[in-house]
């Protein structure tokens, strides 16, 4: 089921999918993982190797939400590298 909606309001692929804010800075661990379709775990993992950027604001850690693709593209380009390496 898809339901779209009016202007910048998110729009929703699946059932039970939860919706993107668009207009959200700062991301929590939870919603940057959901993003990129891993698990907390793993993107606390990316966090703490540097791998993707997080700041803390008072005692919380939050993901920018331009890290994420920032991130993707990083991958992107590594798994390019190594194609064109291999061919």
């Amino acid at each position: 089921m898809q339901a779209t909606t009016i202007a910048e309001t998110p729009v929703l692929d699946a059932p039970n999918a939860v919706a993107i804010d668009p207009t959200l800075v700062l991301l929590t661990v939870e919603e940057a993982a959901r993003r990129l379709g891993v698990g907390r775990t793993v993107c606390y993992r990316l966090i703490s190797s540097g791998e993707l950027e997080s700041v803390t604001v008072g005692r919380l850690r939050k993901v920018p939400a331009d890290a994420v693709p920032e991130y993707v593209a990083r991958l992107r380009a590594a798994s390019r590298s190594t194609a064109n390496v291999a061919a």
